[in-house]
């Protein structure tokens, strides 16, 4: 018989029986050519649902039980963590055919647990005190005023017998300052900012001696000058990013400059300096009391005043140094303000807030002592 005619029908013979005996010892039963079935018995691609088998040439899609992995919970870096979502939104237990589109998971009012540091661990009593709607400015407390009356003490005593005595706490100070603002500003590690700035306060000091006490304007200015010159050369080379640049900038020209400016203790008069030092010592001492805010304020400035009408009675300042106490008052409460904002730790308030006070109350020192003098 030729290839090209027909064979007769036998309605008994089947055409796929050697693949159905090949799939029964495979372990899987075989139909049709190339359908697949699974281990209920079911050819994929028809629905479980009672739906009638498609078309072998339609695209087939899987629909089933899906978990969302489009939808990620930002988590805020904040004192309090609101309850995290679950892994998945639909129910484990019961398949479903039609999954909800991802974007629109079921979700809840968010309920706040108990107060807790997870997801920032280096939080700050700065941070807290904002999650918790109070003021961010935290002063310093008792043990850095104390600090502070130290030292004003010391440059006090310093003055009264000479300005190589005075040099001693006057670099410490300077020191102080430089890692202080530096800290304060969020800066740390930032040791090339802090020996720049740092030098800068010696430079003057040294060209203060050189120059002598008359031409201290001069020695200051000039310095601040040229280290602002510095900073902005040295800044040109950094291959930080342009705002990071800016801001180390600022933080650089601001540290230098105010340690620069603590050199007018150096460069005021001895009685000024022993008035000025006595005045700052008893303003941060009567402002770290436990008083209201404007009760605070106004108990340590007439405690300035007071130490300045006592320390000017043993020089030749006299009353006036009522005065020059009080402008020394209101400057050290300015810097202590400036040591109380922003982000403040313990090691801000152990440095800014021990020599912002005195720092700032240089200018006041000199200008105020010239003019009483």
């Amino acid at each position: 018989m030729s290839s090209d005619q027909q064979q007769p029908y036998d309605p008994g013979y089947d055409p796929y029986a050697g693949q159905q005996q090949y799939g029964q010892q495979q372990g899987r039963p075989y139909g049709q050519q190339g359908q697949q079935y699974d281990q209920q018995g079911t050819p994929y691609g028809q629905q479980q649902h009672g739906h009638q088998y498609q078309d072998p040439h339609v695209t087939q899609t899987w629909e089933g039980q899906t978990w969302d992995t489009q939808y990620q919970p930002v988590v805020q870096p904040d004192t309090y963590l609101p309850p995290q979502p679950a892994a998945h939104t639909l129910p484990p237990e019961t398949p479903v055919a039609h999954a909800e589109p991802a974007a629109a998971p079921a979700t809840a009012a968010p309920e706040y647990s108990t107060p807790t540091t997870g997801g920032n661990a280096r939080i700050t009593d700065a941070q807290r005190a904002r999650a918790e709607g109070r003021s961010p400015i935290i002063e310093p407390g008792m043990q850095p005023a104390a600090l502070t009356a130290v030292l004003g003490l010391l440059l006090a005593a310093g003055a009264a017998v000479g300005p190589y005595a005075l040099l001693v706490p006057l670099v410490l100070l300077q020191a102080v300052t430089a890692a202080g603002w530096f800290r304060l500003n969020g800066m740390w590690p930032a040791r090339q900012g802090i020996a720049l700035a740092f030098a800068g306060g010696l430079t003057a000091d040294v060209a203060l001696l050189a120059a002598g006490r008359e031409n201290a304007p001069a020695a200051i200015m000039g310095t601040l000058g040229v280290w602002v010159l510095l900073t902005l050369v040295l800044q040109l080379r950094s291959h930080a990013d342009p705002d990071e640049r800016m801001y180390g900038l600022m933080a650089t020209v601001a540290s230098a400059a105010l340690t620069i400016v603590a050199t007018g203790h150096l460069g005021a008069a001895p009685d000024a300096v022993v008035v000025g030092g006595v005045a700052v010592a008893a303003a941060v001492l009567a402002r770290a009391l436990p008083l209201p805010g404007a009760a605070s304020v106004v108990v340590a400035l007439l405690a300035a005043a007071g130490a300045g009408i006592a320390a000017g009675g043993f020089t030749d300042l006299g009353a006036s140094g009522a005065l020059l106490g009080l402008g020394a008052g209101v400057c050290a409460l300015v810097g202590l303000r400036a040591a109380s904002y922003d982000y403040p730790s313990r090691f801000v308030h152990m440095t800014a807030g021990v020599a912002l006070p005195l720092t700032a109350a240089a200018p006041a020192v000199y200008l105020l002592g010239r003019a009483l003098a």
